[in-house]
């Protein structure tokens, strides 16, 4: 039996899902949190390591402010994507004004930035708002 392995964007415990089940609402083994769901999860730092690290699936992160503008026009169509690529990836955000540390470590100059990480590895990077159809484009040119 095929395994993929996901952290919980919610408690940071990782979690081994069967393949198949996938697409049927996998749930934490410690908290019961949705693993794919189809909302962006907001992440600290200690499950941003977690997730990055231990994920097998596509990670999105958008990393934002909230006094961006540019950053508030992306949410909601950032939020639409998330509901129309469940079960392919999982989108996710983090506050870079509340954590900006992770920020200065990741190198990231403009806002907001979407980093898609597999397998600990980043496999891709785009900043500037984007439309919804774009966010699916580039998730699914990376998605397995």
């Amino acid at each position: 039996m095929d395994y993929i392995k996901l952290a919980c964007l919610k408690c940071g415990q990782g979690n081994r899902v069967p393949n198949e089940k996938m697409f049927k609402g996998p749930k934490c083994a410690s908290c019961g949190t949705g693993l794919m769901q189809s909302k962006v999860s907001e992440l600290s730092p200690k499950t941003f390591e977690k997730a990055k690290n231990l994920d097998d699936a596509l990670l999105v992160v958008d990393f934002w402010a909230p006094w961006c503008g540019p950053c508030k026009a992306m949410a909601p169509e950032y939020e639409k994507a998330a509901s129309k690529l469940s079960g392919k990836a999982r989108l996710a955000k983090l506050n870079t004004e509340q954590y900006q540390t992770v920020a200065t470590k990741l190198g990231i100059r403009g806002i907001p930035t979407l980093i898609g990480y597999r397998d600990g590895k980043e496999v891709f990077r785009k900043s500037g708002a984007m439309a919804t159809q774009q966010i699916e484009m580039l998730v699914k040119t990376h998605a397995q």
